[in-house]
C-alpha cells in the first residue's frame, strides 16, 4: 500500500517519501507548516488515493483526549432514570463514541486525521500515548476493551502554536511541508485554474512572492489566499499588468483583502509606499 499522490493535490517527493514511510512503520504522521500548505487537506487526498474512509478529528481548545475515546453522558441517564425509562438498565445507551473508537471499530482501517493538535493543552497529546501505540483503550463504564481491528492510517496536524512533547513526537513520523516554490505554486494553480493566462499567473506569483519577503508582515499569505485572489483577479478580469510595479515589496496589491489579513500589515505597506513617494 503505497500513496502515489493525486491529480488534485501537488506532491513534493520528499512529501510522498514521508507519507509511505509512515505508513510503512504503522506511525502517525506528524504534519506541520505554515497555515495554509494544505495539511488537512493531506489526509483527505491519501484516503481517495488508497480506497480507504475519512474519519476527521478537528481539535478546539477546549476538546480532551477523552473526547477522541468516548463520553459518557451521566446526565440524560439520571434524567431517564426519573422518567422510568427502560433504557437506564444498560448504561452502554450513554456512551457516545469518539473519532478513535470509530476509527478502532471500523471494517476497512480508515484514514484519521485529528487536525490542529496544538490548538488543544499540552497535556492533551501524552493523553493519547498509549491509544496510538497500542490501539486499544477500555471502557470503565461497561468493563469492555476496544481494540483496533484494522490499524487506522493516522495523520496529526500542527501549526506550531505550541510545543509537543517528546514522547508524543517519538510515536510519529515527522514531515515539515516547505513553503511551494515558484515551480511547485505554478503546478498548484494550475491544478485549481487550469484555463487561467499564464501572463497573469507569472505577475499574480510575481507580486505574491514580493509580498511575502516584506519583513515586518505580522501573516505572510499563504497558498490557500494565494488561490483566493487569483480567483478574485479572473472574476474582476483584472489585467496582469496592473499586478507588476516597481517594487511590489511597497506597492499595494489590488484586491489586498484576500492576500493581508491584518491592518497593521495594510499599515505597513501604506507606510511603506509613503517613504518611497518621498524618496
Amino acid at each position: 500500500m503505497r500513496f502515489q499522490g493525486t491529480d488534485s493535490y501537488v506532491t513534493t517527493d520528499d512529501l510522498l517519501m514521508s507519507v509511505n514511510a509512515a505508513l510503512a512503520l504503522k506511525r502517525p504522521l506528524l504534519i506541520k507548516g505554515e497555515p495554509g500548505t494544505g495539511k488537512t487537506v493531506l489526509a483527505a487526498e491519501i484516503a481517495q488515493a488508497l480506497g480507504k474512509d475519512l474519519i476527521e478529528w478537528h481539535i478546539k481548545s477546549t476538546t480532551k483526549a477523552q473526547h477522541g475515546l468516548y463520553e459518557y453522558d451521566a446526565v440524560a441517564r439520571l434524567r431517564d432514570s426519573q422518567l422510568g425509562d427502560d433504557r437506564v438498565k444498560d448504561i452502554a445507551n450513554y456512551i457516545k463514541r469518539g473519532k478513535l473508537w470509530d476509527s478502532f471499530v471500523a471494517d476497512n482501517a480508515p484514514v484519521l486525521l485529528i487536525d490542529e493538535i496544538d490548538k488543544a493543552d499540552i497535556e492533551f497529546p501524552n493523553d493519547l500515548l498509549l491509544e496510538l501505540d497500542r490501539m486499544e483503550f477500555h471502557v470503565y463504564e461497561t468493563q469492555e476493551t476496544i481494540k483496533a481491528q484494522n490499524r487506522p492510517i493516522v495523520i496529526i496536524t500542527s501549526n506550531n502554536e505550541k510545543e509537543l512533547p517528546d514522547a508524543f513526537l517519538r510515536r510519529c513520523f515527522f514531515h515539515y511541508i516547505q513553503f511551494p516554490d515558484a515551480e511547485t505554486m505554478t503546478a498548484i494553480v494550475n491544478v485549481h485554474f487550469p484555463d487561467i493566462q499564464k501572463r497573469l499567473i507569472r505577475e499574480a506569483l510575481n507580486a505574491f512572492y514580493e509580498l511575502r519577503e516584506v519583513p515586518g508582515l505580522k501573516k505572510r499569505p499563504s497558498t490557500s489566499e494565494l488561490l483566493d485572489w487569483l480567483k478574485l483577479l479572473v472574476v474582476e478580469d483584472i489585467a496582469p499588468e496592473a499586478l507588476r510595479s516597481e517594487d511590489g515589496r511597497t506597492a499595494i496589491p489590488p484586491l489586498y483583502g484576500a492576500l493581508l489579513k491584518h491592518e497593521q500589515d495594510l499599515h505597513l505597506f501604506e507606510r511603506l509606499a509613503f517613504l518611497q513617494r518621498r524618496g
